[in-house]
């Protein structure tokens, strides 16, 4: 298909960001922080990254029975999606720390979780953050194997039946990293035509080759080299750690942009957007912050949604400080602000959303 450069073009609503923008501004301000993460952001990212790295190790070690090796291919699952959400999300914003070699660095996180940063960053940071939940534009909700996430996607006799195998399907998510990186080459290609994206570079179709060879070196071929795993033992934990990971990342995810109250706009024939960009990521996003602290804390304060689309260059430990600026700012403008009351709630109104998608 063709794409087509999309605009926000509501002037009337441009005036809600330049006034919460210098509310939040202002709390930075008189509370003299930093917008990044700082070193309570740098011990959380080690963290992860341990919780990841230190079972791989152990299992290296040959020291552990093989149901004690399987237990820790659960927590390396449950590292793989802490760095994604903590570590990784935010450098890859460049929130994380206020020096771009340590962005950079824990960014690279990625490449330890079989990804690519560059096509991360556009995938995400420029095509999800700028043209949320639009149909086509939006991979989070664009040409899912049998998932209907858009009300604009070809409904199929299946998808009546996708509330109860999605979360399958999500748990196939950091798998999918392997080749899908590799689609993404001819999308953003097609998608440079319209100056939404620029060409894949050669010089990262490169990187993306020798990254993969590292990786399947990485966690594959090292591990049963220095092991006595049979590859049939080696591929349950494998497809285990990436099933635990991918079903925590992509539940997380979807629980912000596929649920009730939240809107999926089309733009028009001309490619606009009748909305101002921060009213659209009102409108296109929602929260589920509870009472849990440490689910925030370890999901990398991705239930603040809200607060993330419209200010991704600040690190998430300061978005439930700015969530009431937010909420207030909206209720001012005579905006929505769509919150979940908990993550129990959240994961009732994906489910539900799921349901009216497979049978509307």
């Amino acid at each position: 298909m063709e794409y087509q450069k999309i605009k926000f073009t509501n002037i009337e609503k441009s005036t809600f960001f330049p006034v919460l923008r210098q509310r939040v501004d202002q709390y930075f301000s008189n509370n003299n922080l930093c917008k990044s993460g700082g070193q309570k952001i740098i011990y959380k990212a080690f963290f992860m990254l341990s919780l990841y790295l230190i079972p791989y190790g152990m299992i290296l070690s040959g020291y552990f029975a093989n149901a004690s090796m399987l237990g820790l291919t659960v927590i390396m699952g449950f590292g793989v999606a802490g760095v994604g959400m903590s570590v990784m999300h935010d450098a890859i914003h460049g929130s994380l720390a206020t020096s771009n070699i340590l962005n950079k660095f824990f960014g690279a996180s990625i490449y330890l979780l079989g990804g690519n940063a560059y096509n991360w960053e556009v995938q995400h940071n420029r095509l999800h953050h700028t043209y949320t939940n639009i149909h086509e534009v939006d991979e989070d909700i664009t040409g899912k194997f049998l998932l209907r996430l858009s009300y604009q996607e070809k409904q199929k006799y299946i998808h009546r039946f996708q509330h109860i195998y999605a979360f399958f399907l999500y748990s196939l998510m950091t798998l999918s990293f392997l080749w899908k990186d590799f689609k993404e080459i001819s999308l953003f290609n097609r998608m440079s035509k319209s100056g939404m994206t620029k060409p894949f570079p050669k010089t990262e179709l490169i990187r993306l080759i020798l990254t993969k060879i590292a990786y399947v070196m990485f966690i594959c071929v090292i591990p049963l080299y220095f092991t006595s795993l049979t590859f049939g033992q080696w591929l349950i934990g494998f497809l285990v750690m990436h099933g635990v990971a991918g079903m925590i990342l992509s539940t997380v995810f979807q629980m912000a942009h596929v649920v009730e109250g939240v809107d999926q706009p089309m733009p028009s024939t001309s490619g606009s957007i009748e909305n101002a960009w921060a009213v659209h990521q009102l409108q296109t996003t929602s929260n589920f912050a509870g009472k849990n602290r440490f689910l925030s804390w370890y999901i990398g304060g991705l239930d603040y949604q809200i607060e993330h689309h419209l200010f991704p260059s600040i690190s998430h430990i300061h978005y439930d400080a700015l969530s009431p600026i937010v909420r207030a700012t909206a209720m001012e403008f005579g905006l929505d602000y769509n919150a979940k009351t908990g993550f129990t709630n959240a994961l009732g109104s994906h489910v539900r959303m799921l349901r009216n998608m497979g049978t509307a």
